[in-house]
């Protein structure tokens, strides 16, 4: 029997993987936020295909994720937020599609091919990772160096200690259905709370421009490229509190909708708050992609994540069980020499 501790190690790390649970909550007041998830959806079912509990922290990748190398007898992963995919090797190289386990035996590598058309995605460990919870989370949050693997992003040679020396015997699940990425959305938004700071033709404006996620976006905020908004009288207000899918617009005019790491407080006024519902969907989308907003009242909002949390509870319980039997690689078919001769059908060689 292996007496070695199970690790994950770390080839390549990606370009931002993160450890993350769903959040460090209660410390707003002392100007710690909340960070977890950027996608909570894409979290809760990466969990859920391994068979984790819901809140059971996972790795956060950001437009390119990581290889690593299996160094324990064997462990579960699934990738899911995304359509993307990953790909085992080994004595057998398999293409695992997002929203589907897989098992890995030790020397195999775990290569994260593809986000495909998402920024993020989630890749969970069936039995979770032994990470020391600070304040109360596993999250990182990188600008404090709070949380995760020593308060920072995965890095190469990293180990990561797994829970489970083993995978459980089970048959691999799956989605029923593809996920939806939600690209083409609208992204919705209750006005305010400090839309009395721009003129209802600015409003107008915000709400019917098609915006760019700037290269410049992260965890903290994704900033917002085009049409400038103008402000009514000034562009300063005595710092408020701060939420998730708060839009600030500084002097510059541009849209800043501050996401999972953002500050806690902020001097900007706030045009608008995207709704709880389609953060995740916002966090999809990569430097690049159009954003456009579309306004609704707070009852809506809340209707709209109540509807989207039975959609998720819904998705979670149609995982099904499937067989883990690897598909046919036709281009090593191709290259492979599975013939010893031709034989004449005349009896001649």
């Amino acid at each position: 029997m292996n007496t070695e501790r199970p690790v994950l190690k770390v080839i390549r790390p990606g370009l931002h993987t993160t450890v993350q649970d769903m959040g460090r909550r209660g410390y707003l007041d002392a100007g710690v936020p909340v960070s977890g998830p950027l996608d909570r959806i894409g979290f809760r079912i990466a969990n859920a295909l391994v068979g984790n509990a819901p809140d059971t922290p996972v790795l956060e990748l950001l437009i390119q994720g990581p290889m690593l190398e299996v160094q324990a007898d064997s462990v579960r992963l699934a990738l899911a937020g995304c359509n993307g995919e990953m790909e085992i090797c080994g004595a057998r190289r398999r293409r695992i599609p997002a929203g589907r386990s897989a098992r890995a035996i030790r020397g195999e590598t775990v290569r994260i091919v593809s986000l495909g058309d998402s920024a993020c995605g989630y890749l969970a460990i069936e039995g979770g990772m032994v990470v020391q919870p600070v304040l109360g989370s596993h999250s990182t949050y990188v600008r404090a160096g709070l949380g995760g693997i020593a308060g920072r992003a995965l890095a190469q040679a990293d180990l990561i200690e797994l829970q489970a020396k083993e995978a459980s015997s089970r048959k691999e699940r799956s989605l029923e259905k593809p996920f939806d990425i939600g690209l083409s959305q609208a992204i919705r938004v209750v006005l305010g709370p400090q839309d009395d700071f721009f003129a209802d033709d600015a409003i107008r404006s915000f709400l019917d421009t098609e915006y760019l996620v700037s290269a410049q976006s992260d965890r903290m905020g994704f900033r917002l490229d085009g049409p400038a908004i103008a402000h009514a009288g000034g562009y300063n207000i005595v710092s408020d509190g701060i939420v998730a899918g708060a839009i600030q617009v500084p002097g510059s005019g541009l849209p800043i909708v501050l996401m999972a790491d953002a500050q806690t407080t902020g001097g900007y006024p706030k045009i608008a708050t995207v709704i709880s519902a389609d953060i995740p969907v916002l966090a999809r989308r990569k430097p690049g992609s159009i954003v456009r907003f579309a306004s609704l009242s707070r009852e809506d909002a809340e209707a709209a994540r109540r509807v989207q949390e039975t959609h998720v509870q819904a998705c979670v319980e149609r995982i099904r069980e499937v067989s883990d039997v690897a598909a046919v690689n036709l281009a090593a078919l191709a290259a492979a020499n599975l013939t010893s001769g031709v034989i004449d059908m005349r009896g001649e060689r």
